[in-house]
C-alpha cells in the first residue's frame, strides 16, 4: 500500500481545504514544487496533485505548477485531477510528465467518456469518486448527485481503469479519522484497485486501511496530517511496507 502525499494547487500556492469549501482554504506553502522535494525527500513513491482552481472551472488553471513538478522529478509518479474533462487536456497533462489523470465530473455524468479516455491512454486513467453519505458529488463537491458511488464504480469494471480515487468529503480535511468501512465497502464493489482518501489523521488510520488492504486498497492519499505534523510519510510508508509496527 502507497502511502502518496497530496499538494492541493489554488492560485499557485499548496493548500488544504475542509470538505472541499475553497473559502475555507489553508494556505501551506507558496511554492509547490519545494513542497513536492519535501515528500519526495521522505521517501514518497507517488504524488497526488490537485488543480482546486480547474474542479470548479472544468479546465486546467494550475497546469504550470503540475508541470513543473513533472519536470523537477521525471522518475516519479504524479496523479493529476481537476478540471480534466477532455482528451486534450488528459494528452497534455500525459506529454508533460504526469503518469496518471484523475477523472472526476466528467466520469459521473458522461461515464462513457472514461472508456474513451481508457482507449486514448491506456493504463493513465484513475477516475475519482467523491461521496458523501455514499453519493457521488461533483462540480469541486459544490453539487452532490443521487448516483451511489458504489454502483458507479461497477460501471468502469471493463474500461480499463487503473484505479479508483474514493474520497469521503464528510471526513476531508476535518482530521477525524478515515472511514474505513465506507472504503472496504467501495473496494469491494468492484475489482477495481481503490486509493483511499479523506480523513487520514495518524499511523491509526494507516494501521486501520493497511489490514483491510488485501480487499482491493492499493494506497492512501493524505494531505492536512502530514502538513500539521500528525503523521509521518517516511514512517507511514515503513508501516505499509512492514517495517515497525
Amino acid at each position: 500500500m502507497l502511502i502518496i502525499p497530496a499538494i492541493d494547487l489554488k492560485d499557485g500556492h499548496c493548500v488544504r481545504l475542509r470538505q472541499g469549501l475553497m473559502e475555507d482554504s489553508t494556505v501551506f506553502s507558496d511554492d509547490p514544487v519545494a513542497m513536492a522535494a519535501r515528500w519526495v525527500d521522505a521517501g514518497c513513491r507517488r504524488l497526488h496533485l490537485v488543480d482546486l482552481n480547474g474542479a470548479f472551472a472544468g479546465e486546467p488553471v494550475n497546469g504550470e505548477v503540475v508541470t513543473a513538478i513533472a519536470a523537477a522529478y521525471p522518475d516519479l509518479p504524479i496523479q493529476i485531477g481537476g478540471g480534466i474533462r477532455s482528451l486534450e487536456t488528459i494528452e497534455h497533462y500525459i506529454r508533460a510528465g504526469v503518469s496518471f489523470v484523475i477523472i472526476g465530473t466528467r466520469a459521473v455524468k458522461e461515464p462513457d467518456f472514461v472508456g474513451e479516455a481508457c482507449r486514448a491512454f491506456p493504463g493513465k486513467v484513475i477516475v475519482g469518486l467523491d461521496a458523501k453519505d455514499g453519493l457521488v458529488a461533483t462540480d469541486g463537491w459544490a453539487e452532490v448527485s443521487t448516483i451511489q458511488a458504489a454502483d458507479l464504480a461497477r460501471q468502469f469494471e471493463s474500461d480499463g481503469v487503473s484505479s479508483i480515487v474514493y474520497t469521503d468529503i464528510a471526513r476531508d480535511g476535518m482530521m477525524q479519522g478515515v472511514n474505513v468501512e465506507a472504503t472496504v465497502a467501495m473496494a469491494n464493489a468492484s475489482s477495481i484497485p481503490i486509493i483511499a482518501s479523506g480523513g487520514i489523521t495518524n499511523l491509526d488510520d494507516i494501521r486501520a486501511l493497511k489490514a483491510v488492504s488485501d480487499q482491493g486498497i492499493c494506497g492512501a492519499i493524505t494531505g492536512r496530517a502530514i502538513y500539521e505534523g500528525t503523521l509521518d510519510v517516511a514512517e507511514a510508508q515503513r508501516l505499509c511496507d512492514g517495517i515497525g509496527a
